[in-house]
């Protein structure tokens, strides 16, 4: 099995004056290919930190995190950047689309940085946009989608540059039940192709639908518990 993500004895704390405070106390995880992960936690669990660590957007203090082979734990900010763009998908509770532009366009931003081409650009956000059901709404204007519509382009615009993880980030927490259970149904044909899916929610009958459960809490690993999943 190929490991996408191994944390060993990631800690962070943050200094307020000369007072530390330790949010995560020596995390260490491993995140295989294609696994299909819920990351659950009380607010103030560090979750969320461990969530930025795990996306490249923080660096944990201490501690090592390999991300496909590469040691991200000490990496300069650009570099990071670099590795962000290219091995992870990024889905917000919020979509974070950009209001002026079409849902094509939306998808394609990541191709931009890549360096591809117009033509490239809008023939895989119009493919990637087909895999997500909403090809017909290609040159929509986000206010012009629902909530549901919306989520499924910020899907298509996180998988445009095949990330070696999607991350999710209370991806159905704006969402109505049913539309956050097309939204689930997504995310797990998603996962059947062969991606590796990791959302962090703080809902039971979300974390339901994956198949191994990690609970931080304090700062360290509660528990990690493989399950079915739906």
């Amino acid at each position: 099995m190929k490991e996408v993500i191994k944390l060993t004895d990631i800690r962070k704390s943050y200094y307020m004056g000369r007072q530390e405070l330790p949010v995560l106390k020596g995390i260490s995880l491993l995140i295989n290919q294609n696994e299909y992960v819920a990351l659950m936690g009380p607010s103030g669990s560090g979750k969320s930190t461990l969530m930025n660590i795990l996306g490249c957007l923080d660096s944990p203090s201490a501690g090592k995190y390999i991300l496909n082979g590469r040691n991200v734990s000490k990496m300069a900010d650009d570099l990071l950047a670099d590795v962000r763009n290219v091995e992870i998908g990024f889905v917000f509770q919020q979509f974070n689309l950009l209001p002026r532009l079409t849902a094509w366009e939306n998808v394609a931003l990541p191709l931009i940085y890549a360096g591809a081409g117009r033509k490239e650009r809008e023939e895989r956000a119009r493919a990637m946009l087909d895999k997500v059901g909403l090809a017909e709404r290609a040159h929509h204007k986000p206010n012009e989608l629902s909530g549901g519509q919306s989520q499924r382009v910020a899907i298509a615009r996180a998988l445009i540059n095949n990330p070696s993880i999607l991350l999710a980030d209370e991806p159905t927490g704006n969402l109505d039940t049913k539309t956050s259970v097309e939204i689930m149904e997504l995310f797990g044909e998603i996962h059947r192709q062969g991606n590796t899916v990791m959302l962090v929610t703080h809902e039971e009958d979300i974390a339901n639908y994956t198949h191994r459960v990690i609970r931080i809490r304090d700062g360290v690993v509660e528990s990690d518990i493989h399950q079915h999943g739906r």
